[in-house]
């Protein structure tokens, strides 16, 4: 699986929202995606950093890759679209 992280120029602190622990719907075994207050992310075993943008946009930077996408939120569910149109969606761990 390709490892994709966000991390975009933003003001202010991190959302709420987005830090804690992550993992991807439908599959136990995916990937686990931490966001830290610090705006480290930890996808796997791979760190790198996330920043926020306007309009609930995020971009996550690896030593691997640079992505970018639109978040949206509702309860213990997080959705994040690429800019191509396709979704990554996320449950909480808690």
């Amino acid at each position: 699986m390709a490892v994709l992280l966000l991390a975009m120029a933003g003001c202010g602190s991190p959302s709420p929202e987005i830090v804690g622990k992550w993992q991807m719907s439908g599959d136990p075994k995916a990937t686990v995606w931490e966001f830290s207050t610090d705006r480290s992310v930890l996808i796997g075993s791979i760190r790198g950093r996330y920043s926020l943008g306007d309009n609930n946009r995020v971009k996550i930077q690896t030593p691997y890759a640079t992505m970018a996408y639109h978040m949206e939120f509702w309860g213990d569910h997080m959705i994040l679209t690429e800019v191509n149109g396709a979704k990554l969606a996320f449950n909480r761990i808690k």
